[in-house]
Formats: structure tokens, sequence, C-alpha cells
């Protein structure tokens, strides 16, 4: 261990003599020098503290952590920036590791809602996932922990802020980037699967492996009766998904019909209108097979009034994703959202939106419109304040409730997103006509700090008592 420390010190005490020995180097060549590296103190913080942070790595996982060590050679050498960029990608890099081990497929329909789900197959398209994408799939089977989710979300944004496009490096602090590094550590790398994802991994395996008998249903009613909701809305998509794959073993098909009318009635309405919008989708694009599959099994638990005006709804639902992933895009979001800004004001019109978007697009238009945490996207958002502006009443009823969801909540935990969420609600105050709607309005107005709202004791039952309110 003493040798250990007088390596640190080393290190330490050599930063000085490098960092003037490169910078005269650079500045021969008559380049800038000024606010290239991070101050030596802050890289300081970082050294002391690696030792204890790195000790949480597995034994197995250590030889393999490459981006942890070119994130200390980074930090070390006063690049945060990189630093940073190099800890996303080892985050990114464990965590499809861990998903590649799990049902891939299933992961794809939980994790993707689009056309793109069409074009992933196998472990190999995992990189074809956008990082937003691969965190929102590892949260939605419990791979990730809602911590984990939100801290991954601000870490994301850090790493986009303090990139090469945006050269503000130095307002990163050495014991900000050395816990960031942390929180990889303990809530991606180290976390174990949650007992409720090994057990739906088990179910899944089960299900596409041999045919369940009545005692083995039984068991599997106990097991989805003590799911949270959110863990049987993303079982009730990957079953669907399953059911509707061409490739699909008419056994597997079998056993999905006897679990899916266990899970329908436990569905929310949300996720019942997708799968509607899924049908059509499949129908508009000449997918037959998974058109008529898709059908047969809303058919069997009588589910054939989420069924959509078809082409209208599959046009509008195709340009909300399009709309949504430009806007959370990693880079020039501010040049591609504008494109389907006009072509979703375009789709709209003076129409009303069919109701099995109803959610989707409110929420995909308040997540564009408070921005990505960066700034305005000045181009788009006239549209989407006429769009907001044309929110019927219960549309004002799921943009007042927002906060409630877990991606705008967490979005909310930065400035400009809060400001531009109170802004919304103004919006929202002068069209409202629903005294309980104008009461969540007064108690979002007088909130601080919206992104802790969400789960505030008193908040929250009071959303339940308003819950009627959301359809």
């Amino acid at each position: 261990m003493s040798e250990e420390i007088i390596s640190t010190k080393e290190v330490n005490t050599s930063l000085s003599n490098y960092e003037n020995s490169l910078l005269a180097y650079v500045g021969s060549f008559g380049l800038p020098t000024e606010g290239i590296l991070v101050p030596i103190a802050e890289r300081k913080s970082v050294i002391r503290n690696f030792e204890d942070v790195v000790d949480l790595l597995r034994q197995e996982d250590i030889s393999g952590a490459v981006y942890i060590s070119k994130f200390i050679t980074a930090a070390s050498s006063g690049l945060f920036d990189a630093a940073l960029n190099y800890l996303w990608d080892e985050t990114v890099f464990q965590l499809r590791k861990r998903v590649a081990i799990y049902d891939i497929e299933y992961f794809y329909d939980v994790a993707v809602t689009s056309d793109k789900r069409k074009r992933l197959s196998g472990v190999e398209d995992l990189v074809k996932l956008d990082d937003s994408e691969l965190i929102k799939g590892a949260k939605e089977i419990d791979m990730i922990s809602d911590i984990g989710y939100r801290h991954l979300d601000y870490i994301k944004y850090m790493r986009n802020w303090a990139s090469a496009a945006h050269p503000n490096q130095v307002e990163i602090t050495g014991l900000q980037l050395i816990s960031w590094l942390q929180t990889c550590i303990k809530e991606v790398i180290n976390l174990p699967n949650s007992n409720i994802t090994i057990e739906i991994g088990r179910l899944l395996k089960n299900l596409k492996e041999k045919s369940l008998g009545d005692s083995e249903i039984q068991a599997l009613t106990s097991f989805v009766c003590n799911l949270s909701q959110e863990k049987v809305n993303s079982l009730s998509a990957g079953l669907f998904g399953t059911y509707s794959r061409r490739e699909t073993e008419q056994f597997v098909r079998e056993n999905i019909r006897k679990v899916f009318p266990i899970i329908w009635d436990r569905i929310d309405e949300e996720v019942k209108n997708d799968f509607g919008i899924k049908y059509a989708r499949f129908a508009v694009n000449g997918d037959g097979e998974e058109a008529k599959y898709a059908r047969e099994l809303l058919e069997l638990v009588n589910g054939q009034s989420y069924l959509p005006e078809q082409i209208r709804t599959t046009e509008l639902d195709t340009v909300i994703n399009q709309l949504y992933e430009a806007h959370n895009s990693i880079l020039n979001n501010f040049y591609k959202e504008p494109t389907f800004a006009y072509q979703l004001e375009r789709l709209v019109g003076n129409n009303r939106i069919p109701k099995q978007l109803d959610n989707k697009y409110v929420y995909t238009l308040v997540d564009a419109f408070i921005t990505n945490g960066n700034g305005v996207c000045y181009d788009a958002e006239p549209i989407y304040i006429k769009l907001i502006k044309q929110f019927n009443q219960e549309q004002i009823t799921i943009a007042v409730f927002s906060f409630m969801n877990e991606h705008i909540s967490s979005m909310l935990q930065f400035s400009l997103c809060e400001k531009k969420y109170r802004q919304l609600i103004e919006i929202m105050e002068e069209k409202n006509t629903s005294p309980a709607i104008s009461e969540v309005i007064e108690l979002i107005k007088n909130f601080k700090g919206l992104s802790n709202m969400r789960k505030d004791t008193m908040i929250k039952q009071k959303m339940a008592s308003y819950k009627t309110l959301i359809k």
C-alpha cells in the first residue's frame, strides 16, 4: 500500500511539470494554450479518490475496463471532457453486455416502439440503439434502478454539454467527475439483476421452450398479481411483440394465448392503445402476417375497440416517434427537430388527434417544448406553442400531469427545462376549464424544485385523488 501511496504522490507532483512542458510545446506552434486543460487542483481530486472508487469494480470486470483506464488517463491529463466521454462509453459498453445475455428480443420489444424495431433482431443490433433507448429499455426491465436512471440521465446530459462541441469542461469539478464514475460502477456495472428481472427472464425462457401446463399458468397468475404496473406494461409489450413476429413457433403463441388474458386487465390504457397502433402500422406497411397475429391477440381479449383509424393514425405515430428521436438524439437535434415539427403540424391541422395517440402526442410535445436542457430550438418552438394551444381539455389534463411521467420528471432537474415547463403551465392555465385541474396547476406553480414533485408524499396523495381525471 505504501508503494501505491508513493505512486499517487509521484503522479500528483509530476502533473505540473507535464502540463508546463506540454503547453509550451503546443504554444511553440502558435496554437492556443489557455483553457485547454482543467486546473491541476481538480485533477488531483480525481486521482486522490480514484483508488477507492475503482476498488468497487468486481475482479472479473477490471481487466476488460479499457474505457476506465482511458478515463483516468484523460482526467489526469486535464481533459475532463474526454474523460467524461470515456466514462460514458464504459457505461454503455457494460449496459450492452448485460442486455446481451438477457432475452434480447424481449428487450427490443420493450425499449423500441417505433418502426425501428423491425430492423433489430440480435445482439449485434444493440449498437443501433441510441443511448437514450438503451437506458430507457434497461430501466423498463429493471437492469438499472430508478435512481440509477435519473443519475445516468444527468451524466448523459453533462457528457453532451461538456463535449468537444461545447468546450466548457472547466465548469466540471474533479469531485463531480469521480462521483459520476462511482455512480456508473454502482448503478450499472455492479448492480445485480433484480428478482423481478430474473423471474421474468425465467418466464420468457419457459414460454419459448415448452408448452405450459395448468399448474404453471396458475403460478404465473400469482406472479403477475405481484408485479408493479410498469412491469406488467413491459411484460405485455414483450408478449405482444413475440406473438406478432412471423418466425415465432406456434407452441409459443399457444403459451402466450394462455398468459395474455391474465395480464390484459392490468395493462394501462396507453399500452392497450399502443397495441392497436402497432396493428395499424403492420397493416399499412404491408406486413400481413404480423398484422394477422396482432389482431388475433387483440381479438382474444376483446380488444378490437383499440384498433385505430389506420392510415392517419399510423402516419401521426411515425412522425411523433421521429420527433421524439430527433429531440433526444445526442447530436444536431436543433437541425433535425424542425423538419418533423413541420410534418406534425401538417398532419394535425385542425383535426382531432386519435384518442389512442393522446398520451404519446402530448408527452412528446411537452418533452420537445421544455427542451433538452441545452437550449431552445427556435425554428420548431413556434410550432410546439401552436399545437399546444390547440390542446383539448383531456390533452390539457395530460400535459398538466406530465410532471408525473418519469422522463419528464427527470428532465425537470435542469433549470431551462423547469423554466419552460412553468411556461407550459401558464399556457395550460389560460385554456383550462376544469376546477380540479386548476387546483393541480396551483400546486405546480407553488412547488419549488419540480423534478422532486413526482416523489413528494403529499403530492402523490393528492395525485391519487385526481387519478380519475387521467384517461
